[in-house]
Order: structure tokens, then sequence, then C-alpha cells
């Protein structure tokens, strides 16, 4: 009786839980660790939006050029913050749907890029830019250093 009481209790929890799809959920034991000047606001904006999202956030303040050459992200795919998680790079303003399409999926790369700092993207969409939103894209960088776009945001 008292197995069926908690099946009955967790119930709609796991409702909830498979009504997501795969990549939605973050793997809560994995961190996003990010590399970022101290001075720069967007930086901290995408921090703070990824948080928002409930990532769990390892910051460093140290800027981010040497890690990304570390980690072997080409210079063509550089912005202004570099972070890690599960083993794949996320550099620049990259949303947080797509990170977790990452992780879920689990493609042969070494990460996901936005390249430079888009207007609109997160972390560069406060209320500076007035609303504006520039078309870019999410690119998945591969193990040979090429790309492909993974992901478009606001093209017609």
């Amino acid at each position: 009786m008292q197995r069926r009481s908690l099946l009955l209790a967790a119930g709609p929890a796991l409702l909830a839980a498979t009504a997501l799809p795969a990549w939605a959920a973050t793997p809560a034991a994995q961190v996003l660790q990010v590399w970022k000047d101290p001075s720069c606001g967007c930086c901290k904006d995408w921090v703070a939006y990824l948080q928002r999202d409930g990532f769990q956030v390892q910051l460093f303040e140290t800027g981010n050029t040497a890690v990304r050459k570390r980690l072997g992200l080409p210079d063509k795919y550089a912005s202004c913050h570099t972070a890690l998680i599960g083993g794949y790079v996320v550099e620049g303003h990259v949303n947080a749907r797509e990170i977790r399409r990452l992780l879920a999926e689990k493609p042969k790369a070494i990460g996901l890029s936005v390249p430079g700092m888009p207007v609109g993207s997160p972390g560069m969409d406060g209320p500076v830019y007035g609303g504006r939103k520039d078309p870019y894209d999410v690119v998945l960088v591969l193990p040979d250093g090429s790309g492909q776009v993974y992901q478009s945001y606001f093209r017609g």
C-alpha cells in the first residue's frame, strides 16, 4: 500500500518530466564553467540569463583568450566569453536551448559558438539595444575546426 501511495504522489512530477523534450532539462550534476573579463557587462548578463534558466555556473573572471586556445576553439569563432560544460566549449552568446540540445544529442564536436556579439542574443538584449534583434547563427564547431549552422535566430 505504501509503495502505491508513493507512485501516485510521484505521478504528476513524472508526467511533467516526461512532457519536456530530452534536451529541455539540464543535467543537475553538470556545471557550466565560464571565463570572462571582469568588467564585461554583456558576459555578466549572459551568465545571469543562464542561471535564471536553471544552469549552475562557476565563474572565472580572468579573461577567455587563453582558455579558448587551450580548449582548441579556432579564433574565427571567438566572442567575449568562453564556457565549458559536459566536455563541450560554448563560446559567446549561445542560447540555453541550444546548450541543452548539445548535451542531449552529444554530437562529435568541439562545441557551440555565436561568433561576435550579435544584438538580440542572450546577454546582448538589454534595454540599451532598444529591442533590436539582429539575425545570427549558433554554429556547431566540428573537430576539424569547420562549422555548420546548428540553429538560426531571427531569420525570416
